[in-house]
């Protein structure tokens, strides 16, 4: 019997061994981040900017590429048939979490990938269009109250802006009707135009027509203000209790990947996350950057995806 300890304990040590020697070894070649949504938006722009960063510090090129489609379903789905080598790393957001409540996936998110870090968070938005007159949510509340099924845009069903408009209209008593958009551009092209006078959108690109006062931000989802709106409510300091909810990007490796490697790429996100023009470039685009433990976002994406089902079901949000 100790023999047989002895062998399984050496056998454990060369594993950990191996596996801390290709961590230390990674990168040799270059590598790919997927962002799993289309080029230009705010998830793109951030990953670019991180990705440069990290080409410098790991010595090894990095290189970005979209695939788009299907809510970020069509980034993923590739990126778990990759080798877990930490070669190949998926860039998407929180969609992560809500899309298995949604759609007929052909894998399963919490099982087949590890979470590696959370890389920035911002708030959805209320917004109204100035025609409304409203200046708050109670005035917004009022109004939908006395004009049962006014519009809010979103940038497509079953997106996290469509369950923050369905979850406030339930918690507030305020009846409006869903209208969807395939993207937020034109969404915010037909809210501009006052087609529809309320949005329930991701802020960084409401932010420049709120300054510009040609759109009015009346609240914010995250728990506490962001630093891009700190004049703004959270709903939960407007009185809508317990809606809290963030938008975010992460990275993620296939599941199978050495946890030395993980927590090396971590650190070195981590790194790059503290420079300061990153920062400050992230703050340009509403974006607050995280970083953090593998831990803390592994129990993160463990938290959303439970949220999200509770929510999709409660609110009972279909694609349409």
């Amino acid at each position: 019997m100790n023999a047989r300890i002895t062998r399984f304990a050496v056998a454990l040590g060369l594993a950990f061994a191996c596996a801390l020697a290709q961590a230390q070894a990674w990168p040799s070649r270059q590598i790919h981040i997927v962002v799993a949504f289309p080029p230009g938006g705010s998830t793109d722009i951030a990953v670019r900017a991180v990705s440069v960063l990290l080409a410098k510090s790991l010595g090894q090129p990095v290189v970005v590429e979209n695939r788009a489609g299907a809510g970020g379903n069509i980034g993923a789905d590739y990126v778990s048939k990759q080798p877990a080598d930490g070669y190949t790393i998926l860039a998407t957001a929180d969609a992560l979490t809500s899309n298995p409540h949604l759609y007929k996936m052909s894998l399963d998110p919490q099982k087949d990938f590890v979470p590696v870090i959370q890389l920035t968070r911002q708030p959805i938005v209320l917004a109204v269009h100035p025609s409304t007159g409203v200046n708050s949510v109670a005035e917004l509340i009022a109004q939908a109250k006395a004009k049962p099924g006014m519009g809010f845009a979103t940038s497509g069903a079953g997106s996290g802006q469509h369950i923050v408009g369905e979850w406030f209209s339930k918690l507030s008593g305020a009846k409006l009707t869903h209208v969807p958009y395939k993207g937020g551009g034109q969404a915010i092209v037909d809210l501009l135009g006052g087609q529809v006078p309320i949005g329930s959108l991701g802020s960084t690109p409401v932010i420049p027509h709120h300054k510009s006062g040609k759109l009015k931000i009346i609240a914010q989802t995250t728990a506490s203000r962001s630093p891009s709106l700190p004049d703004i409510p959270t709903y939960q300091e407007a009185g809508i209790d317990g809606l809290v909810l963030d938008q975010w990007l992460g990275l993620f490796v296939p599941a199978g990947t050495p946890a030395a490697l993980v927590e090396r790429l971590n650190a070195e996100v981590n790194k790059a996350l503290g420079d300061a023009a990153l920062r400050d470039r992230f703050a340009q685009s509403a974006l607050e950057a995280v970083g953090g433990s593998q831990a803390q976002f592994s129990r993160l994406f463990r938290e959303d995806h439970e949220k999200y089902g509770r929510l999709i079901k409660e609110l009972a949000i279909k694609l349409e």
